[in-house]
């Protein structure tokens, strides 16, 4: 099987190229996608909703769709790597198909061997003495290790996510192939569009600020429809910027200690997000004031986030608990079928399933409701923001005559 790991937000033209490429590569295995829920890496709400991606990726070549659940979902290119790749082993998917900057795999695994050497460590340690950020600091000493070239490969996106795979697969012990396929278009967060290829956020920003006619024009044909019902439905574009009080009110409740908490905070970081918060008037000028040359506009947008959900670090289980799915076609029930018999995890397919499983699996499940529910506060109207929208959420099935079901 081959395995994508994706927030897909929304569905473009350059996702349709690598399940294309995907797809030639075995024409007959079916293709998994682990996919984000209600909230992204990029630490903000997606724009749509995890079942009108499913459904996209569904229309689009896709065969079944896994959630990557949230704790990983908002985490750092290393925690999504490795929260991606543990659904996908653990869905059996032997091969992993990622988009590249650069296409060139062994240069990327060569970088994830790196990270774990003794080398590394002392490289990165005398980096960050100079008080750049982590993401600095760890290109600069891939670098020195092992050239400009190589590490100049961790300032694109998809290259850096690439790397995470690759040392994830390794921590995992998970049997998996890898295959890069070269992005084509628009570069990451590149606000214009590129031989036909506009990056997600240029397509989030044109359905901000009302363009639905632009976004579409940027969507695969077949996904269209779905973006199209969701936004006459008034459940697109969710942004932070609609709820901007009610994640203020929360930051300024907490006290240093509580922003310890959050994952990925420490050195004093805690001090800093409680001052911002002190101060802030807007949730831009709070990751202004709480960004430094030490800690990077994305780090401080996934801890507000965390803090807004109302996560803590112990809030991530150690290992993936359960596979949730979100969406799949015949093949994808075929491969369902086999699942059932041979995972080691336990599958839900209904919410309602959830109240079966341990007591840690299941907080993680009452986790992501209470995110689904946040995410309707992110909405632009009102109407849609009532609680309880993520128990009643089934599965997306996608017929042989393509008929679409929720």
């Amino acid at each position: 099987m081959t395995g994508i790991v994706a927030e897909f937000d929304p569905f473009h033209r350059g996702h349709e190229h690598l399940l294309r490429e995907a797809r030639a590569q075995e024409p007959e295995a079916p293709i998994v996608a682990a996919l984000s829920g209600h909230f992204t890496q990029r630490g903000s709400p997606a724009a749509l909703r995890p079942q009108a991606r499913a459904e996209m990726a569904l229309r689009c070549g896709a065969d079944l769709i896994l959630e990557l659940p949230l704790p990983w979902a908002i985490s750092s290119a290393e925690g999504f790597g490795l929260g991606g790749v543990s659904v996908l082993a653990a869905a059996g998917v032997d091969k992993l198909v990622f988009g590249s900057e650069s296409g060139d795999a062994p240069a990327l695994n060569q970088i994830s061997h790196c990270l774990d050497s003794p080398g590394y460590q002392t490289e990165l340690k005398n980096a960050l003495k100079t008080g750049v950020s982590f993401a600095s600091a760890r290109q600069q000493a891939i670098s020195h290790l092992l050239g400009e070239e190589v590490g100049g490969l961790l300032s694109g996106a998809n290259d850096l996510l690439g790397v995470s795979y690759l040392a994830a697969i390794r921590q995992l012990g998970a049997a998996m192939e890898i295959h890069t396929v070269r992005r084509v278009g628009a570069a990451h967060n590149a606000p214009l569009s590129c031989d036909g290829f506009s990056s997600a956020s240029s397509i989030r920003k044109l359905l901000r600020d009302g363009y639905l006619s632009g976004a579409l024009s940027q969507l695969p044909g077949t996904a269209r429809p779905v973006l199209q019902r969701e936004w006459e439905a008034g459940l697109t574009p969710a942004s932070l910027k609609y709820c901007e009080r009610a994640v203020l009110y929360r930051l300024r409740l907490m006290s240093p200690e509580d922003f310890l908490a959050l994952p990925d905070c420490s050195e004093g970081l805690e001090n800093r997000l409680f001052r911002a918060a002190q101060q802030a008037v807007s949730l831009e000028e709070f990751y202004a004031l709480a960004k430094s040359r030490r800690y990077a506009h994305s780090r401080i947008r996934r801890l507000c986030l965390w803090a807004f959900l109302g996560l803590r670090a112990q809030d991530k289980p150690r290992q993936l608990p359960y596979l949730r799915v979100l969406g799949m076609n015949g093949r994808g029930r075929e491969v369902l079928h086999r699942l059932k018999k041979t995972s080691p995890l336990p599958i839900i397919t209904k919410p309602a399933a959830a109240k079966k499983l341990p007591p840690d699996a299941r907080r993680l499940f009452e986790l992501e409701m209470r995110s689904a529910d946040l995410w309707r506060l992110c909405l632009p109207g009102l109407e849609h923001s009532a609680a309880g929208s993520g128990w009643k959420s089934g599965v997306v099935m996608q017929t042989v005559q393509g008929k679409i079901s929720e």
